[in-house]
Formats: C-alpha cells, structure tokens, sequence
C-alpha cells in the first residue's frame, strides 16, 4: 500500500508518482465519496498522458472515450474514464460490454467501481481518495 498527499497545485507529481507505483496496470479503480477529487485525478491523469479529447465527468453517459498518443507503443491508444454510479446491478455493466472495455489492454479509469469487482482483472490498481482539508486529499494506492 502507498500513501500520496496531494493538493491541486501538487497534482502532477502525485500522478507521477501513481505512474511509477501501478507500473503497466491499465485498470485503475478510484474510490471515495463524492467530491473526494476522483474525477477532478482522472482529468489530470488524462492531461498527462496528452489526451486529444477534453477529459469530463461520465456520470450521464457512463462511459467516455479519450484518445491519446502511447509514446512507448509508438501509437494511438485510448482511455475508457467510466463513472458507475448510475447502474443498478451487475447486470447492467455486462449488458453495456463492461467486459470487453476492462480486457482491452487500454487504460480503464473506474469510478464507483464497487459494483463490478467480480469482473475486473487481476492487474487491477485500487486508489481510495480520503478528504483531509478542503484543498487535500491523502490517497491510498493497492
């Protein structure tokens, strides 16, 4: 387990740090309540990879698309930025491909994901997002 501080100003160093910690895991679980700063991580975790999209919250569509250049694989690759608040059950991921968005080898950025842990591959990195003060978040990466 890692334990990150971090604040707005100091953002890209606690996504640096994210990176070097998960590795090549592509699915990243993030956990905490609403206003902990998930989806506020999640468009500066895009950013750092220089997404073409404009990161923003799917919590109507469920799941965005962002496209970015892997600079590594020497192609473009996408993300998949899902906010699972919305379903009901099980079910209703499957019934939307849930499956065929966390095997695809593209990162898959998960919010809420309580509902398919059942589902989610092995390589799976958890981040729980803690409000400290109103501008600081401790995370906590497994």
């Amino acid at each position: 387990m890692k334990e990150i501080l971090t604040s707005l100003d100091s953002l890209p160093l606690a996504i640096e740090e994210l990176k070097s910690h998960i590795g090549n895991c592509k699915c990243l679980l993030f956990y905490g309540e609403i206003g902990a700063g998930k989806t506020t991580f999640i468009k500066a975790f895009c950013e750092s990879l220089d997404v073409i999209d404009t990161a923003t919250s799917p919590t109507f569509s469920i799941i965005n698309e962002y496209h970015y250049f892997d600079t590594i694989a020497q192609q473009k690759r996408l993300i998949y930025h899902m906010d699972l608040y919305r379903l009901k059950n099980i079910q209703e991921a499957i019934d939307i491909g849930i499956e065929d968005y966390l095997y695809s080898g593209n990162y898959c950025l998960i919010e809420w994901p309580e509902l398919i842990e059942t589902l989610l591959p092995e390589d799976t990195a958890k981040i729980k997002f803690e409000i400290l003060e109103d501008s600081v978040r401790k995370m906590l990466i497994s």
